[in-house]
């Protein structure tokens, strides 16, 4: 039953999945975490369960399982996959206008990741940095903390990471009327995808590219 929790956490932490198919998993790892008894996965759960809301038209509420799975997972001793967590909370803080919100809650999630070193998902913590200080028309910082999401994910090898970093960069180079900029540094990134076309990314990416 462990197993089956885990799997359904992973299936909503990898992304781009259509957003009520995640929140239905997100919806079974709580019920088998209830069932079971898995404090921590239930804490786990929680704030899987809230960034779903939160990124499917209800902020508000997102918040606040957001931050009542945070809290739960505190009081669990949960440190593990914490600093994405938080990133979540920052992007639910952004979908729901209030982006200085969010930039604290990366700040939060970036020392957590220099204390435990679970970098695994610090490419899309400094890209979600990026989106949040795009919303505040902040550019050229934004610009910035879009390398920086790359240069980690190329650096860790993680192709997901690095083609939502390009991505996000492309759109800026696009907006400033840099298209062929973005079209050079994203199509060699989506090129290296052989599957998984159904993904939410690879459909934007595979629009961007041929727009441009």
């Amino acid at each position: 039953m462990q197993v089956q929790a885990w799997w359904g956490i992973d299936w909503v932490i990898a992304g781009g999945k259509p957003e009520q198919a995640r929140l239905r998993s997100a919806e079974n790892v709580l019920a088998i975490s209830r069932e079971q008894g898995f404090s921590q996965w239930l804490a786990v759960g929680t704030i899987l369960h809230g960034w779903c809301l939160g990124t499917t038209g209800q902020p508000a509420e997102g918040i606040q399982r957001l931050l009542k799975g945070i809290t739960l997972s505190r009081a669990a001793g949960v440190k593990i996959v914490l600093p994405f967590c938080l990133m979540t909370l920052a992007e639910v803080y952004g979908q729901a206008g209030q982006p200085e919100e969010g930039l604290k809650r990366i700040a939060e999630a970036a020392e957590l990741v220099e204390t435990t070193k679970e970098r695994w998902a610090e490419a899309e913590i400094h890209r979600m940095r990026g989106t949040l200080l795009m919303s505040m028309h902040e550019y050229a910082a934004a610009e910035d903390n879009y390398h920086r999401a790359l240069a980690v994910a190329r650096q860790q090898q993680a192709k997901f990471w690095e083609l939502r970093a390009a991505l996000s960069l492309a759109r800026l180079w696009g907006d400033q009327g840099k298209p062929q900029q973005g079209r050079n540094l994203l199509a060699p990134v989506y090129g290296w995808f052989k599957e998984g076309f159904d993904i939410r990314d690879l459909k934007e990416a595979k629009a961007l590219l041929e727009a441009t």
